[in-house]
């Protein structure tokens, strides 16, 4: 296995954790709920999350086609749950279909696009896709506690979902 299908199960299963987040709101309304504290409804960061990693995997990465509105992830509001578990979806098959493609050597290489004005490895991209989604994961499971009620973990990033788990001995 390749690091770049290494670094794409780490994503897949971070999507998944943002997946069961999304369905464990009690209502689509309250996906899109705000508090002056929280800029960030979980319905608005899951759909960034989505964009950014077909356009960053599947766009640029795997040339996809898919083309990214950002302005969008975070200007939309009342997008049903359904439709953004699809969207959640289609990132992780796009992560799917693309990582096991990338060579080791390629990592190495300069990514395709500059990113915030700056030129970076396809490697360093990857892993800072990972960690972006993994933070935004953590700031769903606050806003689903804080505004939702409950105090209740999902398991959002488990160690029992990395690809090498297997029961202790």
């Amino acid at each position: 296995m390749t690091t770049a299908e290494l670094i794409g199960t780490i994503l897949v299963r971070d999507l998944g954790g943002v997946r069961r987040e999304i369905e464990a709101y009690r209502t689509d309304a309250d996906l899109w709920k705000l508090d002056p504290a929280i800029p960030n409804s979980a319905g608005t960061l899951a759909l960034h999350l989505a964009g950014n990693l077909r356009h960053y995997v599947g766009a640029v990465l795997g040339d996809s086609g898919y083309v990214r509105d950002r302005d969008a992830e975070f200007s939309a509001r009342g997008v049903s749950r359904a439709d953004l578990l699809r969207q959640l979806d289609a990132a992780a098959a796009d992560i799917t279909k693309v990582m096991p493609r990338i060579a080791d050597a390629q990592l190495a290489a300069t990514y395709p696009v500059p990113v915030a004005g700056r030129t970076v490895s396809t490697g360093d991209m990857l892993i800072h896709l990972a960690v972006h989604l993994t933070y935004h994961l953590g700031q769903i499971d606050y806003h689903r506690r804080l505004l939702g009620g409950s105090t209740k973990s999902i398991g959002a990033v488990s160690p029992a979902e990395l690809r090498s788990a297997t029961p202790a001995q």
